[in-house]
């Protein structure tokens, strides 16, 4: 039972809160005075008490029912705080990175309350955790350059971010072995313009002739080979889940909220501005993100000042439920998010003759790539369809026979050990694919002044995720891009029409 030692009850102050029912029962009536020659209690000693007994009391009743979850009181497991000041829609690599940066960045410790929604929390379903983990340097944008350096060093340097205290060393495995481009006579002068653009902008990349090419990798048959592009230093392959678990523990930790659920709906107002033209514009703003919780019809609006899509393969799907791409052809608020899921197929197979150590990640003019898996002859490929095969997107099955006619004939032209190569097993992933021009999302919508993006990667986001995380916590916190100047992946270049084409898409 609680004592009183000391209290003086007091006519409450205008504007102050009156206790609840439940509360008002356990203090003594006004007109009361109590006095036992005890000094008296810090205020707010009475809730603490009660807060330790109700706990002493579910802990008893607990006890009294070995090997029971059964609680006086329901919680939902996972549900998430009623308020956030940021609310982050995807618990991918980009959202954990974001959130992870976002506590990084915060000027007071919880200084700014992240809450991260991921509606699978086994990440059965994730592009992250399907995707192959390769990260290179060799694009032809600057800004995609730029990302997969910044994230290069943040993996070399991991400990210093991702160390959890009392918790085992991060290790992705990363593996630099580099990434091996070919290209046939009408790529050549493409690459060797890309590779000017690299060196240009910091990459150590390095340019190779058929010749040099056979001699540094004897296990390749040069033929149809005009040039070929290497990378030197911090290019090759890690594991994606270790990475993502590694974010995900660290931003926990520095006090992100979890949530197992799905963002069904955005609750917003509206505001009408006339143009210098005089047409009528509406600015929209988020207030309420409506989570429902898994295997339940139960919805938990959590309050927010701003919103980050980073949903990957389904941020479209986000963006329509603030009007985005509903409205007037033509318009800002009638242009679409062009993103959408793509179904690729990563295949594990074996050949006891194929490559050694010195295998990096080989991307064939053709399509067609493949990498070391471990060290038992092991290895994982792919191609990416042309656009008219696209497979369907609904469901992550797998076909086989899609590389026995498509794959294996491109992998055994160009290593000959291949030619006997036996087909293990394989998976399928999703890019969050951007149909306007394979590149990112990133920025502010012009019209939904708290919704930002970090989604369109069309399978970069892995190895573009330390950086990209940084530069959208810049964006919120600082007003700004700051490490990088990331403004020519903004939204409004859909509505402009103009295309920000990356030559190097696998």
């Amino acid at each position: 039972m609680l004592s009183w030692s000391r209290c003086r009850a007091a006519l409450p102050r205008r504007g102050a809160r009156a206790l609840p029912r439940s509360l008002q029962a356990r203090c003594p009536p006004a007109h009361i005075h109590c006095s036992s020659g005890v000094p008296a209690r810090k205020h707010g000693d009475f809730f603490r008490d009660l807060a330790n007994e109700f706990a002493k009391f579910k802990q008893k009743a607990k006890e009294a029912l070995p090997g029971s979850d059964w609680s006086p009181v329901h919680q939902t497991a996972g549900l998430p705080p009623e308020w956030a000041d940021i609310v982050i829609i995807g618990g991918g690599i980009v959202g954990w990175s974001t959130a992870y940066w976002l506590k990084k960045k915060e000027a007071i410790r919880e200084g700014v309350r992240v809450v991260v929604v991921e509606r699978d929390p086994t990440y059965s379903r994730a592009s992250t955790v399907l995707s192959v983990g390769g990260i290179r340097h060799q694009f032809s944008l600057p800004e995609n350059i730029h990302l997969s350096m910044e994230s290069a060093h943040f993996l070399r340097n991991i400990q210093e971010h991702l160390n959890v205290v009392n918790e085992d060393p991060v290790d992705v495995q990363f593996n630099p072995s580099g990434y091996l481009l070919l290209a046939g006579k009408e790529q050549s002068d493409i690459m060797a313009e890309n590779y000017r653009i690299q060196r240009d902008e910091g990459a150590a990349v390095a340019l190779l002739t058929p010749q040099q090419l056979q001699r540094k990798f004897p296990w390749i048959n040069t033929e149809g080979v005009a040039l070929a592009s290497y990378g030197l230093e911090n290019e090759g392959w890690f594991d994606p889940w270790l990475l993502l678990n590694a974010f995900r523990r660290k931003a926990i930790s520095m006090g992100v909220y979890p949530c197992h659920g799905e963002v069904v709906g955005l609750q917003h107002s509206t505001r009408e501005m006339e143009t210098d033209k005089g047409a009528t514009v509406s600015l929209k703003r988020i207030h309420h993100a409506i989570v429902q919780m898994p295997n339940s019809a139960e919805c938990q609006p959590v309050k927010c000042a701003l919103l980050v899509n980073a949903a990957g393969a389904w941020s479209s799907k986000v963006a329509e439920m603030i009007g985005i791409g509903i409205g007037p052809e033509g318009t800002l608020e009638g242009t679409k998010l062009p993103v959408e899921p793509r179904k690729r197929y990563v295949y594990v197979f074996h050949s006891p003759d194929g490559p050694g150590l010195d295998c990096p990640m080989l991307i064939d003019y053709t399509g067609a790539y493949f990498r070391r898996e471990g060290l038992g002859g092991n290895y994982v490929g792919g191609l990416s369809p042309a656009e008219e095969e696209e497979p369907d997107s609904s469901n992550l099955e797998v076909n086989y026979e899609y590389f026995h006619e498509q794959i294996w004939p491109k992998l055994a032209q160009r290593v000959p050990a291949f030619q006997s190569l036996k087909l293990k097993s394989a998976w399928a992933g999703y890019y969050d694919y951007n149909t306007f021009d394979q590149n990112a999302v990133i920025g502010f919508h012009q019209l939904v002044t708290n919704m930002f993006f970090a989604t369109g990667f069309s399978g970069h986001g892995l190895q573009q995720s330390p950086a990209v995380g940084r530069a959208v916590a810049e964006l919120i916190l600082d007003g700004r891009f700051k490490t990088l100047d990331l403004s020519a992946f903004d939204f409004i270049r859909f509505y402009k029409g103009t295309k920000l084409l990356e030559n190097n898409i696998v």
